[in-house]
């Protein structure tokens, strides 16, 4: 792939080199901008923004080569080697995590199962802020019940403060079911996504070449998270 980017690059010094054909044995040498030194048996490419040396099999100096790109040229150069190398990352990345997928999951029974497990566990958080919301109702009634004895004044303090702690928790295992109903929506949704990708490797699609999804948020193991209320 370097050897590619460099191609364009190269054709900027073509016309200086066909002009030099009695220097095509000579030993080219020079020190690129990140000061590593170079020899060849042809132009350098690291070195083509800057003056190469050619030496005879003496080592004596024969000639000079001046620089085929400017610092403006150099520079776009590089930025596109920059680009191509982080595609070609993100390339090799695509593949291994296909080729993760498919291990993990061989055929859609696989998948489902997972599935089912992820959506289990949030299911589960559901039935047990349901339990406790059952529960602080129970506790509730004897509350309420002795709170009519003070109809028209002011409850004690305890009292008061009990009965505070049930609604607070109450709400607050509301509002654990509701995001743990959003839970199961973002689960589908991303097994959903998962299982379109995988269908079509499955079908004989190469690992990597299917374009990857917009930025989703990652499912853990469980498939849930969240705080827990008391």
């Amino acid at each position: 792939m370097k050897h590619g980017l460099w191609a364009w690059a190269s054709m900027a010094g073509a016309a200086l080199l066909a002009s030099l054909p009695a220097l095509a044995q000579g030993i080219y040498t020079c020190t690129d901008a990140k000061g590593r030194k170079h020899t060849s048996d042809r132009p350098i490419l690291e070195c083509l923004d800057r003056e190469q040396r050619v030496l005879n099999k003496d080592g004596s100096v024969r000639t000079v080569l001046p620089p085929s790109l400017t610092a403006d040229e150099r520079a776009e150069l590089e930025a596109r080697e920059r680009r191509a190398n982080l595609e070609r990352l993100a390339q090799q990345d695509a593949i291994r995590r296909d080729r993760l997928l498919l291990m993990r999951y061989p055929n859609e029974a696989e998948h489902r199962k997972a599935r089912e497990a992820a959506l289990e566990d949030v299911y589960a958080a559901i039935r047990n802020s349901e339990k406790r919301i059952a529960e602080l109702e129970a506790e509730r009634k004897p509350l309420l019940a002795e709170a009519e004895f003070y109809k028209g004044k002011a409850l004690p303090t305890k009292l008061k403060q009990s009965l505070e702690f049930v609604d607070v928790a109450v709400q607050a295992h509301k509002t654990l079911i509701a995001n743990q109903q959003a839970e199961l929506q973002r689960i589908n949704y991303l097994f959903d996504q998962e299982l379109d990708r995988l269908r079509r490797l499955w079908a004989g699609a190469a690992p990597g070449s299917l374009p990857l999804a917009d930025a989703l948020p990652r499912r853990d193991a469980s498939g849930a998270s969240g705080a827990r209320a008391q």
